[in-house]
């Protein structure tokens, strides 16, 4: 299984120059589009220096790897796994109904 992780989208809410809060998208995909075990999530995330996430700085100083920490990646990394596994590797098996059976005399 092939991840790539790419951020997709960095909103900063800023007061007086300084950013107070992100608004961070990241984007999960499982081997390549048209391959049998694509699969693909955007999973987002709301950081706020209010809640002691980070502490305000102009935007321009927030690097991609500082960006990329504010998010919950270990925790999105488990549930895209799982989201593959039920989905690609063992997905669900909806029983068939067979027309032809007869109940027994």
């Amino acid at each position: 299984m092939a991840v790539t992780k790419t951020m997709t989208k960095a909103t900063p809410y800023e007061t007086s120059g300084k950013a107070q809060e992100w608004h961070l998208e990241m984007k999960y995909e499982n081997d390549s589009e048209g391959d049998a075990t694509y699969y693909t999530n955007t999973f987002s995330h709301r950081s706020v220096v209010a809640n002691g996430d980070f502490t305000a700085a102009a935007k321009g100083t927030f690097s991609k790897a500082d960006l990329t920490a504010l998010c919950p990646v270990s925790q999105w990394d488990v549930v895209f796994a799982s989201m593959v596994d039920s989905v690609i590797t063992n997905p669900v098996v909806n029983p068939v109904a067979d027309e032809s059976f007869s109940v027994p005399s």
